[in-house]
């Protein structure tokens, strides 16, 4: 009897191994699957948080070396639509922290919130400046914490140059270009005054389409706009006074938002997208193994073979 009972034990903790097992198994095989073709796993609810975090790039450059934290705007983009399509979503939720980054990647995230069709509000928790307040203003309704910053309207760029370190090594720049400005930003060359009033009437469009966004989406002035757009930061408490923001607070504060505007109870639901399997593994190859292998000589190289070393952001 005693055999009998040890044998129907055993076979219990057998059955429950191979259960665990199989488990385990398909477990593991969703969360490859997920990775490997860049899934989303999405819990239900009807207001969709949408974070944007980091400096705003248009192309991604994580890497298992080089861990990015930069906001992708082609995922963000594609994140916006799929909220959009939902059926379920009754409302989005722009959850920024950003300093800024990209022109042309701040303004595609803002277009697709400037062309949703359902309710968005944008919190901004620590910092929604330049770029990141550029994605804010299209928003129907912007929360920001009393200290938050907020603003920063205006345009930077910058260029390196070092023509005075090829003379020191005696070492003479020839360039040959067709067009008078084809290597202007060169930082193997100074740049001369109309070169630079160039850039500086490339920058100064920028601005000016800068206020105009702000103007049109807030419903301000552009003259008002122009008045407090110098680059400087505000605390969410003085943003609120310029225009800039409509209410004080937090995520509780977006959900009330929410629940009145839409009669509804919020259900939060984030909007995750991972890296798939294939983009880690290019992202290792062509950025990370660079990062590590680079010396002083191959970046400075890489810089004298682009026609500019000029970076615009906002």
């Amino acid at each position: 009897m005693g055999k009998k009972e040890g044998r129907s034990y055993t076979w219990v903790i057998v059955l429950f191994v191979i259960f665990l097992v199989i488990a385990i198994f398909f477990g593991m095989t969703k969360v490859f699957l997920s990775l490997l073709f860049n899934q989303e796993t999405l819990r239900t609810g009807n207001v969709a948080v949408i974070p944007i975090s980091g400096p705003i790039v248009t192309e991604s450059e994580e890497s298992v070396f080089a861990p990015s934290g930069l906001a992708v705007s082609s995922r963000i983009v594609d994140k916006i639509k799929k909220a959009e399509e939902d059926a379920m979503i009754r409302a989005i939720i722009i959850e920024i922290n950003s300093p800024g980054g990209s022109p042309v990647g701040s303004d595609e995230i803002a277009f697709a919130i400037e062309e949703s069709k359902k309710p968005v509000v944008a919190l901004i928790r620590e910092m929604g400046a330049s770029g990141g307040y550029w994605v804010a203003a299209p928003a129907d309704v912007i929360v920001a914490h009393r200290n938050s910053l907020v603003g920063s309207i205006g345009v930077i760029a910058s260029y390196v140059e070092f023509p005075d370190l090829l003379t020191r090594f005696n070492i003479t720049y020839n360039r040959l270009v067709a067009g008078k400005y084809k290597d202007v930003g060169s930082p193997l060359k100074k740049m001369k005054e109309d070169e630079e009033a160039l850039f500086q009437s490339l920058l100064d469009e920028l601005y000016e389409d800068f206020i105009s966004h702000v103007a049109k989406h807030r419903k301000l002035e552009p003259e008002q706009v122009k008045e407090l757009a110098t680059g400087w930061i505000y605390t969410g408490r003085k943003a609120k006074e310029l225009g800039l923001v409509d209410e004080l607070g937090g995520m509780e504060k977006a959900e009330e938002i929410i629940e009145r505007d839409l009669n509804i109870t919020v259900e939060l639901v984030e909007y995750q997208t991972q890296p798939s399997f294939f983009e880690i593994l290019a992202g290792t190859g062509q950025v990370g193994a660079y990062q590590i292998g680079k010396g002083i000589g191959e970046s400075l190289i890489t810089r004298a073979e682009q026609p500019s070393t000029l970076k615009v952001l906002m």
